[in-house]
């Protein structure tokens, strides 16, 4: 008898934009400028391995949000999904408000500037100071599906 793992119902991996990727290829001029007087051969070689190694880093310390094994994961941090209240998706301004003025010091957020859009999850475990979690996300309305859907088969 083998022991089977439930697919994730969930998961988003938060990196930067294209565009941010594309602002970055100006590093390979830059460090090309700098390396030419040093090695002129060595210059251009050098200068894309250092924009790959930067967008390699960009990509791994990119947080993922998933649902998965009775579990709510955003970043480091797990909940099970029993102590998961309501989840009120947020647009553009209620992100900014959520965020800014109408912040509680006490939630956990996992917040990219390049993404405009999120979730906000109450947590209802009595002994977590923790009174919500603010995720952004791409899809914010798949990832309340989500959250309803595996609360509803635990």
């Amino acid at each position: 008898m083998t022991a089977t793992t439930p697919a994730a119902t969930y998961r988003e991996r938060l990196l930067p934009g294209i565009g941010f990727f594309g602002a970055w290829l100006l590093l390979i001029p830059a460090t090309a400028l700098v390396m030419t007087p040093i090695n002129k051969g060595a210059a251009i070689p050098v200068a894309i391995g250092l924009y790959v190694l930067v967008a390699l880093i960009f990509v791994a310390l990119s947080p993922v949000i998933a649902v998965e094994n009775g579990e709510l994961r955003a970043g480091r941090a797990t909940i099970p999904l029993k102590f998961v209240g309501e989840v009120t998706p947020l647009g553009q301004d209620a992100l900014r408000n959520v965020i800014g003025p109408g912040a509680d010091a006490r939630s956990y957020m996992v917040v990219r500037g390049w993404i405009h859009r999120g979730v906000q999850v109450e947590i209802t475990d009595e002994s977590d100071p923790t009174p919500y979690w603010v995720i952004t996300s791409r899809k914010p309305l798949a990832l309340k599906e989500a959250l309803a859907a595996s609360k509803q088969s635990a």
